[in-house]
């Protein structure tokens, strides 16, 4: 059996752990949040430092210094994981779910993620490029 299925995402090692990563990018979208109902809305405006080639970030040993919004996910209740697209690896192993056949874990290579559509890398923009997150709302991402 494979670490992910038989591991808890907090029994894994560091390196388990980062691998659990697919590299969509979707977690490094900015979002907005009804602070009504606490509802997230994804926008199609990710964080300067992320690489639109590789949806990898430039600074990521240094990212939560940089950008102080930047969340360390491993630092957070997996309860808390509902914020994740629901294609988020993090998320479906901590909901229970077996991993999809194009994370690279499953399908023994990274390009699977863009093949699959899954990656951000075909519309992301930076916010520097950007003038209102609001108009870059995305309804149809979850």
């Amino acid at each position: 059996m494979n670490f992910w299925e038989t591991k808890k995402l907090s029994e894994m090692t560091t390196e388990e752990w980062e691998s659990i990563c697919d590299g969509c990018g979707k977690c490094c979208l900015n979002k907005l949040e009804d602070e009504d109902n606490g509802e997230f809305f994804f926008t199609s405006v990710v964080c300067n430092l992320i690489d639109l080639d590789s949806c990898r970030c430039t600074r990521y040993s240094e990212r939560t210094t940089l950008v102080p919004e930047c969340l360390d996910l491993k630092q957070h209740d997996f309860a808390e994981y509902n914020w994740l697209p629901s294609t988020c690896a993090y998320r479906l192993l901590a909901d229970g779910e077996k991993l999809p056949s194009w994370h690279p874990l499953v399908s023994g290579s990274q390009d699977t993620v863009k093949e699959a559509g899954v990656s951000i890398c075909s519309y992301a923009m930076k916010e520097s490029e950007i003038d209102d997150l609001e108009d870059h709302i995305i309804e149809w991402l979850e």
